[in-house]
């Protein structure tokens, strides 16, 4: 497992969602060294690539000629919201008692987002 730049270990999955991160941020596509700079330089070159192949093997990023040079550029498959609403959904369809879940999903909303959340259901009846 990866470290970060105080020698603690990453939680699973970190360096993808801060690659994704990096790529969403960018808002166009971006060569290894481009996503290495825009996270601070702390990761090997290397260990850009093969967090860049494994989301690519994933679906979760495209690949392109870069615009100069002979490698590669990345981007997003999805944008950012479209993203964690598929994941999202993947929770849910993962479980059994999937009320159980919309439930306490529902109880964990602030105020706000429970609003949203009934305009967004109200539009979708009409």
């Amino acid at each position: 497992m990866a470290e970060d730049e105080a020698g603690r270990r990453r939680a699973r999955g970190a360096l993808e969602s801060e690659v994704m991160a990096a790529l969403w941020a960018a808002g166009e596509p971006l060569t290894p060294a481009g996503v290495q700079s825009a996270l601070g330089g702390g990761l090997a070159y290397n260990t850009v690539q093969t967090i860049l192949s494994r989301l690519l093997e994933k679906d979760l990023v495209r690949r392109g000629p870069a615009v100069r040079g002979r490698g590669h550029a990345y981007w997003p498959s999805q944008d950012a919201a479209t993203h964690a609403a598929t994941r999202m959904r993947a929770t849910l369809e993962e479980r059994a008692d999937r009320r159980a879940v919309l439930q306490q999903f529902a109880a964990g909303l602030a105020e706000d987002d429970v609003e949203t959340l009934r305009a967004f259901l109200a539009e979708r009846e009409s």
